[in-house]
């Protein structure tokens, strides 16, 4: 890739009513959404059905495209940090970064795992120990075999594989968007491929996928969240956790999200997540000193030797015997990776300017499998340990996913304060995540535009509430059901695009280092 395009960034885009949005990628998705949002109102029972139909003929017929495609991401980003492209900078030689290491690793963390850690570090080691639904690799439910397998089983599924999709879409579009100064949208990582076809419908395809991914995905994932914050304060202060409560939790967290993108990314994201990381490594510091601290620190280890020598078996997709389990943990989550990729990828991006491409791989791939790890045993071994011991409701397994963390924390002291403060963790993360979330929309919609006029975000982020609160208003579970239904369906496609991705990186690395030799 010798040369780069003429095309200008926001070049095709409308200037009217003080927006500045790409034509037509922003009216075709706002109109799609809503018909979308509408259809699923009108009958979210059949929606629900339709959709769950789409997502398991994807899980079930293409399990091994997702399992191989996991596999190849991470290989992937691993022989890119040994390979010479590591070396290259991310916006060219002279380049810097945009914010400190703490910062950027405080955003890209929140934006990509901290929801689902609040959600699943407790409930997902659990049901794996009880056979709550199925076990990996059919181990037998409460041996000591089946408590190694749970936080392997677990890492798996929070460790490398999701980060190598990540790493991926991010890495793609930082290096396309800052050192070939292409837009900042998802049609610009197949320049080498498209070439000048990429402006086209070809590319408004490919960013129009990532719209519905991306807006699917958030609004789905504020609906369940507002069920496990309703949830906790139902747990802890008996307030009723029914819809309306759920619907004004979603309403509160689109109010700070609004306030969010008004102050930008600076004053925005930026300052929440660093806060959020900050409280989080109390909350997990505090539960180390007053939980089961010998076996927490010692687990650590124990659980990334369980991941390490589980991955291969975890990986495999040929013959398995796990079926039930298999498909309903592992391929769902990888669609879910990927069908969020598009999100967390360029927003990843969007904060990654002056990196060099090993500095990016370490950071979103290995240092997060790390941090996860120490997360995961904290958590999830001080629920294994109540579990074992019989103490408290746990004892009896999982009654309700939402409410696992809660009644984990319920046996420790200052249970209040510490669900309190992991209630209040929850809604943080969420509304990093929609902040985010609306500036990745408006990027792609505003043709790859990072200063778009802050009205669009906002738009993006009202949007992302609305949809939400209609679907649950309406719905209920049903709808929100179908519309998470939807955004894994999406990731059929996606991973097809990803693949593309990953060859279309290439091609421009290898040129951008012949580039950089040449020029030494």
């Amino acid at each position: 890739m010798k040369e780069t395009t003429k095309y200008k960034v926001g070049q095709d885009n409308l200037q009217k009513f003080g927006l500045d949005v790409h034509n037509p990628v922003f009216a075709i998705s706002a109109i799609l959404i809503l018909v979308f949002v509408i259809g699923t109102l009108a009958s979210p029972k059949e929606a629900k059905e339709v959709l769950d139909t789409a997502k398991w003929w994807a899980i079930n017929n293409f399990d091994w495209l997702f399992m191989l495609s996991g596999n190849f991401f991470v290989i992937f980003c691993l022989i890119l940090i040994v390979l010479p492209v590591g070396k290259i900078r991310l916006g060219g030689d002279e380049a810097k970064p945009e914010f400190t290491n703490f910062a950027w690793f405080s955003m890209l963390f929140a934006a990509g795992m901290g929801i689902g850690l609040m959600y699943w570090s407790v409930a997902e080691p659990v049901a794996y120990y009880t056979g709550w639904w199925h076990t990996p690799l059919n181990v037998i439910a409460k041996t000591p075999e089946a408590k190694d397998l749970a936080m392997g089983a677990t890492m798996y599924h929070w460790g490398l594989h999701p980060w190598a999709i990540y790493a991926v879409v991010g890495l793609s579009l930082a290096f396309f968007s800052y050192s070939k100064k292409l837009p900042l949208t998802m049609r610009s990582a197949f320049y080498p491929i498209l070439k000048e076809k990429v402006w086209g419908w070809p590319g408004h395809i490919i960013d129009l996928l990532a719209v519905f991914a991306t807006i699917f995905g958030l609004a789905t994932s504020l609906g369940l969240g507002a069920q496990q914050v309703s949830s906790g304060l139902k747990f802890l202060f008996d307030i009723d956790n029914g819809v309306n409560t759920q619907i004004w939790i979603i309403a509160a967290i689109t109010f700070f999200a609004l306030i969010s993108v008004v102050r930008g990314l600076e004053g925005g994201v930026k300052v929440l997540s660093k806060f959020n990381i900050l409280l989080a490594l109390f909350l997990v510091l505090f539960i180390i000193v007053v939980g089961p601290t010998l076996n927490i620190i010692t687990g650590v280890g124990t659980t990334l030797g369980n991941y390490a020598s589980n991955i291969f078996e975890l990986s495999n997709f040929i013959g398995r015997e796990d079926s039930d389990w298999f498909h309903g943990w592992t391929v769902f989550y990888w669609a879910w990776w990927i069908a969020w990729s598009p999100f967390v990828g360029m927003f990843i991006a969007r904060v990654s300017k002056g990196r060099t491409v090993r500095e990016f791989i370490i950071a979103v791939l290995l240092i997060p499998t790390v941090v996860t790890s120490i997360w995961m045993s904290t958590f999830g071994l001080t629920a294994l340990d109540q579990v074992i011991g019989e103490v408290g409701a746990l004892a009896g397994g999982i009654s309700d996913k939402s409410l696992a963390m809660f009644q984990m924390l319920e046996n420790l002291p200052f249970a209040t304060i510490t669900s309190s403060i992991a209630i209040f963790l929850v809604i943080v993360f969420f509304v990093t995540s929609s902040d985010s979330g609306s500036l990745v929309i408006d990027s792609i919609t505003a043709g790859g535009k990072v200063d778009a006029p802050v009205k669009q975000r906002a738009f993006w982020a009202i949007l992302e509430g609305l949809v939400a609160i209609a679907l649950l208003y309406v719905g209920g579970s049903q709808a929100l059901d179908a519309l998470q239904a939807g955004s894994i369906t999406t990731a059929l496609p996606f991973t097809v695009i990803l693949l593309g991705m990953c060859y279309s990186l290439y091609i421009g690395l290898k040129a951008e280092l012949k580039v950089t030799n040449k020029n030494k």
